[in-house]
């Protein structure tokens, strides 16, 4: 990851028709992960303060007007910022060891689709601007799409700023280091009456393209889905000296909700339900545990299927806690029941497109954050392994470019 005390953007890329290809390349260098392989680039780091940087110089090379607001997006405008605006755009963060298209492949074919609606000669008639929403993966404070939800008014700005790191650095702390006011986060009313439209550009995280044989798609749906903290409490001893039948050890319910969590999701149709993190107190080979977390990822296809997974894992948890003389407290860190994408706008990017297919995803965006607000689509980009959120998600160049020349068609359609 990167080092560097005092980011220093990369080399821009010179505006005259870019690819997103190439200006994907020459972010290639920021975050790498050495462990984990990938990119780690996290909310107000080095690593993604360096790709807001070079997001900025990116934009002012081609005559837009940036101005950062009150939660720390970034948005770059053509032309003077007004009511019905035109905005497309995604975010530069990720998650641990994530993949080089999650987020900026959406980014970067937003600034090469204004080159090529400036090489045809294209004048907006109403406002466009390209915004990068902040730590909209939560890999560092926990609670995704912060920077949009905070826009939209769904989480608590005290209860944001407070968000804390693994280090113990809190979200204000952070974005104050930034230059970024945390006193002023909150609901944009300002921001979101000029919205008209959104339109987020992303690579597909899974492989329905695929079986369309189509290379771009448009978004259907979102999947209900949420983040639960269970801490399980025990008591922390010597791992040889302390004999079985005397242990509290909180490692095995929370071994125990692993395993439940994946047999209760399979047992409910659509749904998904994966512990990625667990995290033990003090975490030493030969100490057994006094305390673990770990956090659950639940999702299914509507709000009640995913509430009785979530409760039914509760159940699980507090008798796994039960048996080894452990406690159990869980928190709900987020949640976000099913999005459905406005379907006059993504009938019209549909149409516009040629009649490219319309897809569910299971995965979560800003754009689907901002859809109670304001009318909002999303494209995809055809993914050839399925895989994301790791160092092998994938998207082959001519794809990329045939996402550029979809979210250009849109862009001249709707500005």
């Amino acid at each position: 990851m990167s080092g560097s005390p005092h980011p220093t953007p990369p080399p821009a890329t010179p505006p005259t028709r870019a690819t997103a290809t190439g200006l994907l390349a020459a972010i290639a260098d920021v975050g790498t992960d050495r462990r984990r392989g990938g990119f780690s680039r996290h909310g107000y780091d080095d690593a993604e303060l360096d790709l807001r940087a070079w997001f900025v110089e990116q934009a002012r090379r081609r005559d837009l007007d940036v101005r950062t607001d009150r939660n720390g997006n970034i948005w770059a405008w053509w032309g003077e910022p007004g009511p019905d605006a035109v905005i497309t755009g995604s975010h530069l963060d990720s998650v641990p060891g994530g993949g080089a298209f999650d987020g900026p492949l959406g980014v970067v074919s937003a600034l090469a689709a204004v080159d090529e609606l400036r090489a045809k000669g294209f004048t907006p008639r109403r406002p466009l601007a390209i915004v990068v929403f902040a730590e909209e993966e939560g890999g560092r404070f926990g609670v995704a799409c912060l920077g949009s939800r905070l826009l939209a008014g769904t989480i608590d700005p005290a209860q944001a700023a407070a968000l804390r790191d693994p280090d113990g650095v809190s979200l204000g702390e952070a974005m104050a280091a930034a230059g970024v006011d945390p006193t002023r986060l909150g609901r944009d009313d300002e921001a979101l009456a000029r919205i008209g439209c959104f339109v987020e550009l992303h690579v597909e995280q899974g492989r329905g393209l695929i079986d369309h044989a189509a290379p771009v798609g448009v978004a259907s749906s979102i999947l209900a889905h949420g983040r639960w903290r269970f801490s399980f409490t025990g008591e922390g001893n010597h791992a040889g000296a302390t004999p079985i039948a005397d242990r509290r050890d909180p490692m095995l319910p929370a071994a125990g909700l692993v395993l439940a969590a994946r047999r209760i999701a399979a047992e409910v149709e659509g749904a998904r339900a994966t512990v990625g993190r667990l995290v033990p107190n003090p975490g030493g080979t030969n100490v057994i545990a006094s305390a673990v977390d770990l956090w659950l990822d639940a999702r299914a296809e509507d709000d009640a299927r995913t509430r009785t997974v979530v409760e039914r894992i509760r159940d699980a948890a507090a008798e796994v806690a039960e048996a080894e003389g452990c406690a159990v407290r869980i928190t709900e860190e987020s949640y976000g029941d099913t999005v459905h994408f406005d379907p006059a706008l993504r009938d019209d990017l549909a149409a516009a497109l040629g009649g490219v297919p319309a897809l569910p995803t299971g995965a979560g965006h800003d754009a689907g954050v901002l859809a109670a607000r304001v009318p909002t689509a999303m494209l995809f980009v055809r993914n050839p392994t399925g895989v994301s959120h790791a160092p092998a998600e994938h998207a082959e160049p001519e794809d990329c470019e045939d996402g550029v020349q979809a979210l250009t068609t849109v862009l001249e359609k709707l500005a």
